[in-house]
């Protein structure tokens, strides 16, 4: 699955409350846009990759604001009623992390339990569900694997679903005696054994450092991937006003904050 354009689309926002820098809450917009892949796996019209969802909305369907990953879920049905997007049915689903916000949306950096986001793509009947674990999100394995035969949680190991090899590396590089923390060595070793042989989508949440200006990542992940790495790359952790770089033979797509569907 090889990117057609690196210029993405927009197709909609999703208004949404996430925690301002100095304290306190403020209104942002969830980008939803599109881009063009050569092919998807069987079973699926589109691919939706998102990441960093690090707030909280009303759902399309009602009642009390949400987190942000539940509402995005919600507003799937809603598109394909109006056409935006297909029936939920036959959009795969790629999670880069980070999905947890306090229920206020007033402190950021707070951690807590996502897996309400992974059920609620799941219960839309996305055919396809992968992703990877950020450093403030608090789910497991053995929870996600319990909500279907094609939902999984990665770290290392490699799944595949419609002809389509998706290996990912859960966390990020940090102090070993945290969670979801490894020190750069361990890390490095870990993407190194997922993209070996490479799979056709890697999903990390600590990504590489692009290749312009302001894509802020990890240059010893870059370094790794262009050598050996996949046509797609899928991150987050860190903003990329371009949310796209070349990488080695493929490129790097970052999703945080941010919404990416994959079309032919």
């Amino acid at each position: 699955m090889r990117l057609l354009g690196t210029r993405p689309e927009r197709l909609a926002t999703i208004p949404y409350r996430a925690a301002g820098p100095g304290g306190g809450t403020q209104n942002v917009q969830l980008a939803i846009e599109r881009l063009k892949v050569d092919e998807l796996p069987a079973g699926c019209a589109a691919v939706l990759a998102t990441g960093d969802l690090q707030g909280v909305a009303p759902s399309p369907l009602g009642g009390k604001p949400v987190l942000l990953g539940i509402a995005l879920a919600d507003y799937l049905g809603v598109w394909a009623e109006s056409g935006l997007l297909p029936p939920p049915d036959r959009v795969g689903v790629l999670l880069t992390g980070d999905l947890y916000s306090a229920p206020e949306a007033d402190r950021r950096g707070a951690s807590g339990a996502v897996l309400d986001v992974w059920l609620a793509f799941a219960a839309a009947e996305c055919p396809m569900l992968f992703g990877v674990a950020g450093n403030h999100d608090e789910v497991t394995a053995a929870e996600v694997s319990e909500l279907g035969p094609h939902v999984a949680l990665l770290d290392g190991e490699p799944r595949s679903f419609g002809g389509l090899a998706v290996a990912g590396v859960s966390g990020v590089v940090g102090d070993p005696a945290r969670v979801l923390r490894r020190r750069e060595k361990d890390f490095l070793r870990l993407v190194g054994k997922a993209v070996e042989p490479a799979p056709d989508v890697l999903l990390l949440h600590e990504g590489p450092v692009g290749d312009h200006a302001g894509q802020r990542g990890n240059a010893a992940v870059r370094a790794l991937l262009e050598r050996r790495g996949p046509s797609l790359t899928f991150c987050g952790h860190v903003h990329w006003d371009e949310p796209v770089a070349s990488l080695g033979d493929g490129h790097a797509v970052n999703v945080d904050a941010r919404v990416v569907i994959l079309v032919t």
